[in-house]
C-alpha cells in the first residue's frame, strides 16, 4: 500500500503561499524596470532633439534586456527551490 503524504500544516502552507506571491511581485518589478529603462532607451535614441546623450540610449537599451534575465533567473531558482523544499516536507511526513 502506497504511503500518503501527509498535508503542510495551515501555517506551513500559508507560508509557502506568500512566498509564492512574493516572488511574482518581485518579478513583476523586475519587468517593470525592464520595460521602463527600454522604453527610455528608445526614446532618447528616436528623439534628435537629445543626440547628445545618445550613447546613453544604447546603453540603456543594452542594459534592459540584462535586467529581465536577471529577474527571469531569479523567480526561477526561488520556485525551483520552493517546490523543491514544500516536496522534501510532504516526504519527511509521510
Amino acid at each position: 500500500m502506497p504511503k500518503k503524504k501527509a498535508k503542510l500544516n495551515r501555517t506551513d502552507a500559508l507560508a509557502i503561499d506568500r512566498t509564492r506571491l512574493a516572488n511574482e511581485r518581485t518579478f513583476l518589478a523586475y519587468f517593470r524596470t525592464f520595460v521602463v529603462i527600454l522604453s527610455s532607451g528608445v526614446a532618447i535614441l528616436k528623439m534628435e532633439i537629445l543626440q547628445e546623450i545618445r550613447d546613453l540610449g544604447y546603453v540603456l537599451s543594452i542594459l534592459s534586456p540584462i535586467i529581465l534575465l536577471i529577474g527571469l533567473s531569479r523567480f526561477i531558482y526561488v520556485k525551483w527551490h520552493l517546490r523543491k523544499y514544500y516536496w522534501e516536507l510532504e516526504e519527511d511526513a509521510g
